[in-house]
């Protein structure tokens, strides 16, 4: 059993981690060869790999396949092509040669940093760690827990940062609502359960047990979803079937005050609706992903009291990463030492 594993940088610039964890797994089942080309360095694997022939693993990262490739590695059994040019017609002439061609899911291992990073948005959007993180920068008034005089009542009081406009404070007692019971949203939703949050989610094509595990009540419609909402929560994957599926009239029925939290894809939402009701001050807005991408310096939801906004980075952890290895590598036949 000979076990080979090719990096080529261009896999490494969207996955790093991946291949040294990849490289440490199947070292604890026996040897492997580890071979990271050079930027610059388009080998192909027939090329790059010695005595292709008698190669029986091969986990190819990004490195170029030709047909070439199919014959020459003549005993191969399994192989895993990752994002190498031309990888659907090589990967169907390696399976037709009766090798087995094991694939990849585009999901599944960044499912715990993205919740954790609703959570996360979740809490800042609450306590508006951010918008007074950045204050005490240049100001001293934040610090100032004077309530005033005589005091007001849902004034600022004591050593009160947060804004009463919105939905604030704990995330115990709030009414949690998400869309999608999914790999994600079911995380995020058994976070803010274990936090005390009241947790319902719609989702029609999510079992029973997915609602039971994510300690949520599963909700059949949007509409009673979104109108009772404190923390409102798209957590869906980009399809043709879910683009603009919170439509206008659904973010229209959140509740004045209501926090949005964005951390898949935005534009399952009628974001036009979103940004209206945010720059309003009737939503406050948490969000990972946004329609247009980088937001322009000048944007308008950049810098407002009741938005916390970060640049796309919520999924990519080393964390998952190494999953993204790990899950790869359950794949393979196992190997005795």
């Amino acid at each position: 059993m000979r076990s080979v594993i090719t990096v080529h940088p261009g896999f490494e610039a969207s996955w790093p981690w991946t291949a040294d964890h990849l490289h440490r797994l199947w070292q604890a089942q026996g040897p492997v060869e580890f071979l990271r080309t050079a930027p610059g360095d388009n080998r192909t694997l027939s090329k790059l790999v010695p005595d292709p022939a008698t190669v029986t693993r091969l986990i190819a990262l990004g490195t170029p396949a030709t047909p070439e490739c199919v014959k020459t590695f003549s005993h191969l059994i399994e192989i895993s092509l990752c994002e190498a040019h031309g990888q659907p017609d090589i990967a169907k002439k390696f399976s037709d040669r009766g090798v087995t061609v094991i694939g990849h899911t585009s999901e599944g291992y960044w499912g715990q940093s993205v919740a954790e990073y609703a959570l996360a948005l979740a809490l800042c959007g609450l306590r508006r760690i951010p918008q007074n993180h950045h204050a005490i920068i240049s100001d001293l008034k934040p610090w100032d827990y004077s309530p005033g005089t005589p005091p007001v009542p849902g004034g600022r009081g004591h050593q009160f940062g947060d804004d009463a406009r919105f939905v604030s404070g704990t995330i115990s007692g709030k009414r949690l609502r998400i869309v999608g019971a999914g790999n994600v949203a079911s995380r995020f939703a058994s976070f803010a359960h274990a936090l005390g949050a009241d947790v319902s989610a719609w989702d029609p094509f999510a079992s029973e047990p997915c609602f039971h595990r994510a300690g949520a009540r599963q909700e059949h419609h949007l509409e009673r979803l979104v109108s009772d909402a404190d923390i409102f929560a798209p957590i869906i994957p980009l399809t043709s079937q879910t683009e603009g599926i919170i439509t206008a009239k659904l973010v229209d029925a959140l509740p004045k005050g209501c926090l949005v939290v964005l951390v898949t894809r935005a534009n399952v939402c009628d974001m036009k609706a979103i940004r209206r009701r945010v720059l309003a001050d009737e939503l406050a807005l948490a969000a990972d992903v946004f329609d247009l991408e980088p937001l322009p310096l000048k944007d308008a939801l950049l810098g407002r009291h009741n938005v916390v906004h970060t640049p796309h980075n919520a999924g990519r952890t080393q964390q998952a990463n190494e999953e993204f290895a790990a899950r790869l590598v359950e794949k393979f036949r196992p190997v005795s030492n």
